[in-house]
């Protein structure tokens, strides 16, 4: 009998984020997505490279392995598809677009954010998905009111430049995994965590979401268990993000 909580059942999906990356630039941010990264370099994808966010490169236990200079990441490795971000989002759209900027009418918001930050260069530069603790209708909204992350279809209002790079590749929440391979890539439902229905999911997205064809989002292994209760979390700090 499988045990795993809701919070492991969406570290191993955001692990699953990175599998066939290879040796690639990984940028988690947040709790959720660095779990997830460190446990596939741990697993499946032992040539990851995972940043601290700063200077340095990691592996899988924190050991600086690597120096990272933010100058030579810009002219390197962003540019040109080598890097996988998992990044949050405030609102998300069906075709992608994400906000983490301000909330209301720009001009004069009615909460202001972080700002767009680097999303704008991650979204067109390289593969970027999402971490959602709390699948709402407040964040799955009809359209985003700031556009920090560019989703597909201003993509594709912008031309061929900002289409070359630019992947949208899952968004991984408390709920399931989805991705962006509907009509005119809208979102669709992958895989739905152990649980879930799809009239939950439905009751938590402000639009028509396509569901049908949706797996159960796996379980860990054993193994997987093993790392993330002894070696990744021992604390336990992700059943305060992600409740069962």
């Amino acid at each position: 009998m499988n045990d795993a909580s809701r919070a492991e059942v969406a570290i191993v999906a955001v692990a699953e984020l990175f599998r066939g990356d290879g040796e690639q630039l990984v940028s988690p941010m947040g709790l959720v997505p660095s779990l997830g990264a460190r446990l596939a370099r741990l697993t499946f994808e032992p040539e990851l490279l995972l940043s601290d966010g700063e200077a340095y490169l990691l592996d899988a236990g924190g050991v600086v392995e690597g120096w990272q200079p933010f100058r030579k990441m810009l002219e390197v490795i962003v540019p040109h598809g080598r890097r996988h971000v998992v990044m949050g989002a405030n609102q998300i759209d069906r075709y992608g677009n994400q906000n983490i900027s301000a909330i209301g009418d720009h001009a004069r918001p009615a909460k202001q954010l972080l700002g767009v930050r680097g999303a704008p260069g991650n979204t067109v530069n390289h593969r970027t998905s999402y971490w959602v603790p709390r699948h709402s209708r407040r964040v799955f909204v009809p359209s985003v009111d700031v556009v920090s992350g560019v989703g597909y279809d201003n993509a594709a209002k912008a031309g061929p430049s900002a289409q070359r790079f630019h992947d949208v590749h899952r968004v991984v929440t408390n709920l399931g995994v989805f991705d962006f391979g509907g009509a005119d890539h809208a979102m669709r439902a992958v895989s739905l965590h152990p649980g879930v229905s799809s009239g939950e999911v439905a009751e938590a997205t402000s639009f028509d979401i396509e569901l049908d064809g949706a797996g159960v989002t796996r379980q860990p292994c054993p193994e997987e268990l093993r790392l993330i209760r002894e070696v990744l979390d021992p604390s336990g700090s992700r059943d305060r993000e992600v409740r069962s």
